[in-house]
Parts: C-alpha cells; structure tokens; sequence
C-alpha cells in the first residue's frame, strides 16, 4: 500500500507537467491518446476509491459482454470524453488518496475472495482473488502507465530503487515462478537488480524498465522473455 500511494502520486506529477500538446500525444495503448490514458488512470482510481462506483463500473462492464477488462477501461475512457486536461488532473488530484485508502482498508474476507470472472493469461483462464488485484495489479497498472505517458512525451522517468526497484523485483519473482526455469536476468538501470536460479538457464541483460515492457507485451521478446507477465 506504500508503493501504490507513491506511485499515484508520481503518476500524478507526470500529468500535472505536461503541456497542451502533450495530452494529444499517441500512446504505445492501442486507440489512446495520452489524455484517453489519463483518463482510464482516473476511472480506475475512483473504481478503487469506493465499493459503490467499483461495483457501478463492474455492472456497466459485465452488461456490455465480451472481455471484462476490455469493457471496463473502454467505459471509463469514455465516461471522461469530454474531460479537460485541467479538470482530468484535478480530479485525479481528489481520487488517487482516496484510492489509496480504499485499497488499504479493504477487509482481509474481500481480498480473499475470486474475482467473479476468469483472467486469460498466455490461453489459459486464470482466477485472481480481489487481494491480488488490489495489492498487485493496481500498482504495476498505474506504474506501466507512467511508462507509457513517459515515452509518450519524452519526459524522462522517475526511477528509484526504493520504489520501482520494489516493484521490479516483484515483477521478476512472478515472471520466474511462471516458466519455472533456470535462468540468470540482469536488469540495468536504478530499478534494476541481478537475480538467478538454477545452472545452465538463459541469461538475459537488458533495462529494467524495457523488461517490464516486454513481458508486459508491450515488446517482443525472445525465449523466456516470452512469458507473459500481468500489469
């Protein structure tokens, strides 16, 4: 919970320094904008600032069929349409600390429980329970997304090992115990870190951030960097 209301905030002080051309910049998400992505950070926040607007944005999706994550953001996206620059970091302003505290005090019996529908991950369905969107995903979503609106305007990114290399670290823990095999992977950069185990496995030496980015599926990558990894 200590990183997700650090990296609301410098997500926030990504959005709150672009200029006007900035927020009509493409993204590396396909059909966003930088604005449009502004605007699924937000719609996200205010779904894990309140159980009522989460559930009001959970309907909407599921009424809408086809894939659940999919109809979620296209319905935040578009519920901002007409959203301003200033008004989208305003209120993002009032949502992300309140996100944040939501996200902590949800009750151990919530996160305990399934998401009511499956996550396709590599072809296979998935069941997460709420903590581990809640404690996880929510973070790594808003911190790839500051990568996206980072590429997207040139800025440069904040990275400290406190906190993006924590993030990173869990990262490559998940990304291990997903294929299971020998490896050793350095990752350079002030998130970055050494991590191996095994003998004899693939050895890969690249950013930290490009590889989040490419087992996000946002790059391509080659053998183990294959393997698919939630954000």
């Amino acid at each position: 919970m200590r990183l997700a209301a650090t990296e609301y905030d410098r997500f926030a002080a990504v959005i709150s320094s672009l200029t006007a051309e900035q927020w009509t910049a493409p993204t590396e998400c396909p059909d966003w904008d930088v604005r449009q992505l502004a605007c699924h950070v937000l719609g996200m926040a205010a779904y894990a600032a309140s159980i009522r607007e989460g559930r009001r944005q959970a309907a909407q999706a599921h009424s809408r069929g086809g894939v659940y994550i999919d109809a979620l953001t296209c319905i935040q996206v578009q519920e901002r349409a007409d959203y301003t620059p200033e008004r989208i970091v305003h209120e993002y302003g009032q949502t992300a600390p309140r996100a944040a505290r939501g996200r902590r005090w949800t009750p151990p019996f919530i996160r305990a429980r399934q998401l009511p529908h499956p996550q396709e991950i590599d072809g296979i369905d998935e069941w997460w329970t709420i903590g581990f969107v809640t404690e996880v995903i929510l973070t790594r979503d808003v911190w790839m997304h500051r990568v996206d609106l980072c590429r997207a305007t040139g800025q440069l990114m904040r990275l400290t090992p406190e906190h993006d290399g924590v993030l990173v670290e869990d990262v490559v823990t998940e990304w291990a115990a997903r294929h299971g095999k020998p490896y050793t992977l350095h990752l350079t950069g002030r998130a970055g870190g050494t991590w191996s185990t095994g003998s004899a496995g693939e050895t890969h030496e690249l950013d930290a951030v490009e590889f989040c980015r490419t087992i996000s599926g946002r790059g391509t990558g080659t053998g183990l960097l294959s393997t698919f990894v939630p954000f």
